[in-house]
């Protein structure tokens, strides 16, 4: 259903998800979308999509922007967003392992 000055945007009604359009032809993604083949042991690198990022509550999520970031900035994310992963990494799994230790038990 589209609102007025919501030309084509899609809006979720109760219980129902926001479907995203069909690519078309022209789209200048598709021509670059890879297919990958779940029967095989083939990897696909996601460079354009940018590094995960751990945030602080244990959740993954991706720089929007990575694509438009030039090459010392993607250098210097890297180096930062490297060492803030591997505290919260290191965070959630002493937090997991709390969690799985019996009521009373001292870590």
């Amino acid at each position: 259903m589209s609102q007025p000055g919501h030309d084509n945007v899609n809006f979720a009604t109760k219980g129902e998800p926001l479907m995203l359009p069909a690519p078309t032809d022209s789209d200048p993604i598709k021509s670059t979308v890879t297919k990958l083949d779940t029967t095989s042991n083939q990897t696909v690198k996601l460079d354009e999509l940018g590094p995960m990022v751990v945030n602080s509550d244990g959740t993954l999520s991706r720089i929007a922007n990575w694509t438009q970031l030039t090459d010392m900035e993607r250098e210097r994310t890297l180096r930062v967003l490297s060492a803030r992963n591997k505290l919260r990494l290191a965070n959630e799994e002493r937090k997991q392992r709390e969690a799985d230790q019996p009521a009373g038990m001292a870590s």
